[in-house]
């Protein structure tokens, strides 16, 4: 350790801490995970709902497309609603007019201010107490059950083709007939109904649902908790507390900053590319595509929330619905980032290897680019076919579609997915062996090697659920890979790749590079560990989880305010020789990560972090607006920085074109911020506010989606995708043709 001592033992602190208090909450989620009852009963005693129903609705939810069609205790796609909270909405109304005809012969809406609050409080002691007396055997009243037989026929119809329909599931972007089967749609209800159920029982013992009085009803007060508003309040004082303990420390720091000269010639053009590293070629072309392809597929999204069965009056929903392309649009960013990734490691490895490549080193290159591509086309294939209800339902979980959100690969093409990963980290360990046996300073590589060994693991933590686990648990495992993976380590990898890039090209100090690596990784691990609970605030955790997702996604916000000076820091370095003119192209789209990092990560995503907010928020286009910034704005231009830099050195002859990058750039800068300003972002307040004054139900409702003012501004945000295709084709055409053009000179 060294003179770096003092940093890892802070590193290991804050893993030891941070993973304590995840896996502490791990205990938690299981522990008091929403119950399955093994029967819903009638009065009599006789099953309406067993467990099996309600499992077994759930793999036909996943059948659909699950979170890619609507979504459930608020995670998934926002076009059609949220399916727990509006079951629950109707079923309310429902055994409201059901009472209301039986004690006053006319509708509810009809009756006196006095009446409707009687029924009202008669309702939520129902609602309320529907777990007080076990979770195993729970009865339903003769009035609910009457709501839920009144309430169920209209998604069994939805989900099939009655013709009285099509106009709410063109609303809902839904393929008639999205659910074949007539027995599968009535397990499907029987799903909807149970988590519409947790979300407006209490937990025995507290005045509090399983949900954490998520979503927001009225007729049933749910509302935000008082322990809700005491941890927002409170991860408002940590966010103001870290941001002025982190300005403070880094007035020393800066001080010990060290300045070094630029070396007169770039060092890595010295260094003769290896066999292995000339493969990379076809890694940016893979990336251009798949990115291409992607934002293409995203248009075609976008446009699907405007017709829901259309293209430009093409019916095109049968053969490519929206649950589908949807799929795709999400599947090709997390594979053409994570190739620029493997990419960025492959380039590095022979460095670390002392110039040189290990044995077979390239033919493991080619192997693991041709299983990347056979990943993505099978699985994108077998979703199709899941989809269409082509492949039988039972291999679906495994072969076809999981139905999670960012997780939707089969299980068989999650497992190959993560071989291709391993197999990556074995090509890179056997350049890091040869590093670690030579002499000198080993911490900047130790860091690096660390970051890189994370970022590979922990996709792991997808499989440790199942097709018919409880979903709150599957929560718990989704947000590691969604979460963690993605903004916690990845956000190390990102910084330990900077440090050791710009060590390597002379433009910091080894001390500077490897203090900055070690100390920005304890920085975003304290908050990003534990962090990842605020995704599971109502998903049925208790306050203590709720606790700690409020207070740490706090701290993650706290060393992106300073992203800005880091975005500097990078754009700066290409004024630091001549030769970095070559690489500026690169050092910009670094630049553009620390800018939308900052953005989106931090002032978005810290928009809906405290309980209150997401309370309110969940579900709807706010979340999108983080989402999009913060996984383009940040890894999507660090793996199209990656790319630009590995073609630099591919082909160190021919130079980027000046014309052709500033509209790549620009384009894809200030497309990605039409799209949140002009369209997500507008959407997203006018739903919160309906989503606060009348509830989630109105706010992602037909009646409420489809105004004129809301379907406009999903049009206009056409203007958006445009001008990113434009950024997206222009860089895509750069990389093409500097990687596989005609040498120049």
């Amino acid at each position: 350790m060294g003179e770096y001592k003092k940093y890892w033992l802070s590193l290991l602190a804050v893993i030891i801490v941070a993973f304590t208090l995840l896996g502490w909450g791990g205990v938690e989620v299981y522990r008091n995970a929403p119950p399955i009852p093994k029967q819903f009963v009638n009065t009599n005693g006789d099953v309406v709902i067993s467990e099996k129903d309600i499992l077994d609705g759930q793999s036909a939810w996943q059948t659909t497309g699950g979170m890619q069609l609507g979504s459930v205790l608020g995670h998934g796609a926002y076009q059609a609603p949220d399916w727990t909270a509006d079951w629950l909405h109707r079923e309310l109304v429902a055994w409201l007019d059901i009472t209301a005809q039986e004690r006053y012969g006319k509708p509810y809406d009809e009756l006196g201010a006095g009446e409707q609050a009687a029924l009202q409080s008669e309702m939520k002691a129902e609602y309320r107490s529907s777990a007080d007396n076990g979770v195993d055997t729970v009865v339903l009243s003769d009035t609910r059950l009457k709501a839920i037989e009144q309430v169920a026929p209209y998604y069994i119809a939805l989900y099939g083709d009655d013709p009285e329909l099509v106009g709410s599931r063109e609303s809902f972007a839904m393929k008639n007939n999205t659910l074949p089967d007539l027995t599968a749609r009535e397990r499907l209800t029987d799903f909807f109904f149970w988590t519409s159920w947790i979300a407006s029982a209490d937990r025995p013992g507290t005045d509090a649902t399983f949900t954490n009085n998520w979503p927001h009803e009225p007729l049933i007060d749910n509302v935000p908790t008082a322990e809700n508003i005491i941890w927002s309040i409170a991860s408002i004082v940590f966010l103001i507390a870290g941001v002025g303990l982190l300005i403070w420390v880094m007035a020393f720091y800066r001080n010990e900053e060290e300045h070094v000269t630029a070396p007169q010639a770039d060092p890595l053009s010295k260094i003769a590319l290896t066999p292995s590293q000339k493969a990379l070629g076809k890694y940016g072309f893979l990336v251009v595509a798949l990115f291409v392809a992607q934002v293409f597929v995203g248009g075609f999204v976008a446009h699907y929330t405007v017709e829901g069965q259309s293209f430009y009056g093409i019916q095109v929903s049968d053969w490519l619905p929206y649950s589908l392309v949807r799929t795709w649009h999400i599947q090709l960013a997390l594979f053409w980032v994570a190739t620029g990734f493997l990419a960025a490691g492959l380039f590095l490895t022979p460095i670390i290897n002392g110039g040189k490549d290990p044995k077979f080193q390239k033919l493991g290159v080619d192997i693991l680019w041709v299983a990347l591509v056979i990943v993505c086309v099978g699985s994108f294939v077998s979703q199709y076919f899941a989809l269409a209800h082509k492949m039988p339902a039972e291999l679906n979980f495994w072969f076809g579609h999981q139905g999670y959100e960012f997780i939707d690969l089969g299980r068989f093409w999650q497992i190959l997915k993560f071989a291709g990963i391993l197999i990556w980290l074995v090509l890179m360990m056997r350049g890091w062996v040869y590093g670690f046996k030579q002499k000198g300073d080993k911490n900047l590589l130790a860091i690096f090697v660390a970051s890189v060994l994370c970022v590979g693991l922990f996709y792991g933590s997808g499989l440790f659920y199942g097709e018919r686990t409880n979903i709150a648990i599957m929560e718990y495992w989704r947000w590691w890979v969604v979460h963690l993976w993605v903004e916690g380590f990845f956000e190390v990898f990102a910084t330990a790749s900077f440090a050791f890039i710009f060590y390597n090209l002379g433009l910091v100090s080894y001390r500077m590079a490897t203090a900055s690596a070690i100390a920005s990784a304890s920085l975003f691990l304290i908050g990003g560990v534990p962090g990842t609970f605020h995704h599971l605030y109502f998903t049925g955790t208790t306050t203590p989880v709720m606790a700690m997702g409020a207070s740490f996604s706090a701290l993650e916000v706290v060393p992106l305010v300073i992203l800005g000076y880091e975005g500097y820091e990078s754009w700066s370095k290409q004024h630091q020789a001549p030769w970095m003119q070559k690489l500026k192209w690169p050092i910009l789209f670094f630049t553009a990560v620390a800018f939308w990092n900052m953005i989106g990560a931090g002032v978005f995503g810290f928009m809906i972090n405290p309980p209150v907010s997401l309370f309110y928020l969940q579900g709807l286009n706010t979340t999108a607006v983080h989402a999009h910034a913060a996984l383009f704005g940040v890894y999507g231009f660090l793996a199209l920085g990656f790319v630009l830099m590995i073609a630099r050195y591919l082909r160190p002859e021919q130079a980027f074109s000046d014309k052709l990058m500033k509209v790549s750039f620009w384009s894809l800068n200030i497309g990605l911020a039409l799209m949140m300003f002009s369209s997500l972002l507008p959407i997203g307040i006018f739903q919160a506010h309906a989503a606060i004054t009348e509830g989630l139900w109105y706010a992602r409702s037909e009646e409420f989606m489809q105004q004129g003012f809301l379907e406009t501004l999903r049009w206009v945000r056409t203007f958006g995708d445009v001008v990113f295709i434009v950024g997206a084709v222009a860089v895509a055409w750069q990389v093409i043709t500097m990687t596989f053009g005609k040498k120049q000179g």
